[in-house]
C-alpha cells in the first residue's frame, strides 16, 4: 500500500499504469481522481492545507481498515496539497483486488473517507476574496452506509 501527500502534480496515466503493474494476480483495478471543480466559472485557486505526519498516520489507517475489510491486494492515494487550479487533480485512488466488487467498493469507502474525514482544509479563493470550504452534509451522508 502506498499513501503520498504532495504539493507537485501527478501523471494519472503513469500512476495507473505502474499501480497496475504491480499487482500480479489482480482480477481488477480501479482508479479514480478527484478534480478541482469551479461551479460558476469564478474559482481563482483552491488552496489545500493540512499537518505534515498527522495526514499521513490518518489516511494510512484507513487504508488499512480497507484492506481488512475487502480482499485488497494493493491500493494507492495520492492526495495533493497547495495552490491548485480549477480542473488540476487533486487526488487519486487506486485498488486492485482478485475482484471487481471489492476494488470497487474498497475504492469508494477510501473517496468518502477522503472528501470527509481525512485532515485536510480546503480554501477556495476568488477575485473577491477567499473562503474556507464547510463539510457537506451529503458527504457526511455517505460515510454512513460503511
Amino acid at each position: 500500500m502506498r499513501l503520498v501527500v504532495q504539493q507537485a502534480a501527478f501523471d494519472l496515466g503513469a500512476e495507473a499504469n505502474a499501480f497496475a503493474q504491480m499487482v500480479p494476480g489482480a482480477g481488477a483495478v480501479v482508479t479514480f481522481t478527484g478534480l478541482v471543480r469551479d461551479n460558476g466559472g469564478a474559482l481563482a485557486a483552491m488552496e489545500i492545507e493540512h499537518y505534515p505526519g498527522m495526514t499521513e498516520r490518518a489516511i494510512g489507517a484507513i487504508m488499512e481498515e480497507a484492506r481488512t475489510r475487502w480482499s485488497l491486494l494493493d491500493a494507492l492515494v495520492i492526495h495533493r496539497h497547495g495552490v491548485l487550479r480549477a480542473s488540476e487533480p487533486i487526488m487519486m485512488v487506486a485498488t486492485a483486488a482478485p475482484h471487481r466488487a471489492d476494488a470497487f467498493a474498497a475504492a469508494e469507502f477510501l473517496m468518502d473517507y477522503l472528501k470527509s474525514r481525512a485532515p485536510f482544509w480546503k480554501k477556495e479563493i476568488h477575485a473577491d476574496g477567499a473562503e474556507w470550504v464547510a463539510a457537506k452534509d451529503a458527504d457526511e451522508d455517505a460515510l454512513k452506509r460503511w
